[in-house]
C-alpha cells in the first residue's frame, strides 16, 4: 500500500529546499497519513486516510 490517502488521493510533493545562499536542493513533502480502521461497505477495513479527511469527517471510523 503506498503513502496516499484512500479519500482524497493526496500523495507526496516534490519541491526544493533553499538555502541562505540561495542553493536549491530537492526535497519531498510526505502527507500526513493515519492508518486507521474504518467501516466500508459495511465491514471495517484498514486504510490510510490524511488528517485533514479525518478531521472533516469524510470517513466513518469503526
Amino acid at each position: 500500500m503506498s503513502r496516499v490517502c484512500s479519500v482524497c488521493g493526496k500523495g507526496k510533493h516534490s519541491g526544493n529546499t533553499v538555502s541562505h545562499s540561495n542553493k536549491h536542493n530537492k526535497r519531498t513533502w510526505s502527507a500526513n497519513l493515519r492508518t486507521v480502521r474504518v467501516v466500508e461497505n459495511g465491514t471495517p477495513k484498514r486504510v490510510k486516510v490524511c488528517t485533514r479527511c479525518l478531521r472533516s469527517g469524510k470517513v466513518e471510523r469503526a
